[in-house]
């Protein structure tokens, strides 16, 4: 239960960041990271992504997205 509790809300900071980052609303975000499958790629790379700067999980994030358009 942790776990997971703390799976969500690194996954919310992610999307909160990516949004401010990229100057996005919450909605163009949201839509963008359940279109492409980002929700589920931070909650997979959880173990690893949470010990990193934001600075890098975004950029991992801009990477995601640009092998899967």
């Amino acid at each position: 239960m942790a776990q997971t509790n703390g799976i969500q809300k690194f996954t919310i900071f992610c999307l909160e960041t990516f949004k401010n980052t990229h100057k996005l609303k919450g909605k163009e975000a949201l839509s963008l990271f359940e279109r492409h499958g980002v929700l589920s790629y931070l909650e997979q790379g959880y173990e690893v992504l949470h010990t990193q700067s934001m600075e890098y999980v975004v950029s991992e994030i801009d990477q995601f997205l640009k092998n899967r358009k």
